[in-house]
C-alpha cells in the first residue's frame, strides 16, 4: 500500500518546524566483534572440521612407523537468506510535500530497519545458541560436543551470573581445550559479550585492580587480593555490550580459536528507487543476502547466566 496525503496530512501543513520519528539514534554494527566476516559468491558456503593426527607413538628400533588418517568430522553450512524492505509514495504525495524531507527520512528508516533485522539475526545465535543445533549435531553452547578420540567436549559456562570466580573458572576451562584428537590447541580468551543488563559488573571485573568479589575474606584490604584477570591481561579486547542479547544474565567469551562464528556476505545492501508507470507512485525497495552460523564452536564460550 502506498503512502498517501492522508496519512500524511500533518506533513502538509506550512509552517510545520519538524517531523520526527524517523531520526532517532543508531545502533547498528553490533555483529562485528562477534563475527569473523567474510564475502560469498554462492547460495550457500560449507565448511569441513578436519580432525589432525593424535599423539605420534615411538618408534621402536627397527620396527614400522604409524601411519594415521586425517579425517572429515562435520561439516558447517550456510545458507543465504535474503532480506528486503519496500515502501511506495503515490505521486500526489509527493508532490504536495512541502518540506523536502519526506522521501529522505523514510528512506532513513528503511535503512535503520534493514540493519536492525541484521543485528537480531546476529545475536540470535547466541541467545538460542543453548539450543539451537550446530554441524556437530550439538547446541552451540553444550557440554557433549561429539570428538574422533577425545570424547564429548564442552563449551558450555555454569549456568550462574557472571562474576569474578565464575570469569576464572571458564578462562580456565579455555585453556584446557584440546582438538577432536584430544591435543591441546592453546586456545586463549579474546573478548568478553555481554547484555545490555550486565554492563556494570563487566566494568567493574575488567577494570577493577583489587579482587571484585563479596565474601568477608575476599573483599579485606588487608589480602591485598588482585584482580587476575586484568592483571594478568586474560581478556585482552576487553567486553562488548550487545542490546539484542535478549536474557539478561547470559554472557559469552570469545577465543581465539579461527573459524568460529562467521557471517558470510552474499549480496551487500542495495537501494533502489523507481517510478510506477501506471499510478505515478515512486518505490523505494532495499535488498541485501547473508548468512551467520558457526564452523568451529570452539570460537565461543557461552553461560546462559
Amino acid at each position: 500500500m502506498a503512502i498517501n496525503r492522508a496519512s500524511i496530512s500533518k506533513e502538509l501543513l506550512p509552517g510545520l518546524n519538524a517531523v520526527f520519528g524517523l531520526e532517532y539514534g543508531e545502533v547498528n554494527n553490533e555483529h562485528e566483534p562477534l563475527y569473523d566476516i567474510e564475502n560469498s559468491d554462492r547460495a550457500f558456503e560449507e565448511e569441513v572440521l578436519f580432525t589432525g593426527f593424535g599423539t605420534a607413538p615411538v618408534k621402536g628400533e627397527g620396527a614400522s612407523v604409524s601411519y594415521d588418517d586425517a579425517q572429515e568430522s562435520y561439516t558447517a553450512r550456510y545458507t543465504a537468506e535474503t532480506v528486503a524492505l519496500a515502501f511506495a509514495v503515490t505521486e500526489e504525495a509527493m508532490e504536495d510535500n512541502l518540506y523536502d524531507t519526506f522521501a529522505k527520512l523514510r528512506a532513513r528508516g528503511l535503512a535503520r530497519a534493514m540493519a536492525n533485522t541484521k543485528q537480531v539475526k546476529a545475536a540470535n545465535l547466541f541467545t538460542n545458541g543453548f539450543t539451537q543445533t550446530i554441524g556437530d549435531g550439538a547446541a552451540f553452547f553444550s557440554a557433549a560436543h561429539p570428538t574422533i578420540s577425545a570424547g564429548l567436549q564442552s563449551n558450555l559456562m555454569a549456568a550462574a551470573d557472571l562474576t569474578e570466580a565464575t570469569l576464572e573458572t571458564a578462562l580456565t576451562s579455555i585453556q584446557k581445550i584440546t582438538d577432536d584428537r584430544g591435543i591441546l590447541i592453546g586456545a586463549s580468551a579474546v573478548s568478553l559479550h555481554v547484555p545490555v543488563d550486565s554492563w556494570a559488573i563487566a566494568d567493574r571485573i575488567m577494570s577493577s585492580p583489587g579482587n571484585t568479589q563479596t565474601s568477608a575474606a575476599q573483599a579485606n584490604p588487608n589480602n591485598n587480593a588482585i584482580n587476575a584477570v586484568r592483571h594478568m591481561g586474560m581478556i585482552p579486547e576487553g567486553y562488548f555490550i550487545n542490546r539484542r542479547f535478549t536474557d539478561v544474565d547470559s554472557y559469552f567469551i570469545k577465543t581465539d580459536v579461527p573459524n568460529g562464528a562467521k557471517m558470510f556476505v552474499r549480496s551487500p545492501l542495495q537501494t533502489k528507487m523507481e517510478p510506477d508507470f501506471d499510478t505515478g507512485n515512486l518505490r523505494f525497495k532495499a535488498r541485501e543476502r547473508y548468512s551467520f552460523g558457526v564452523s568451529d564452536w570452539r570460537g565461543y564460550f557461552g553461560s546462559a547466566g
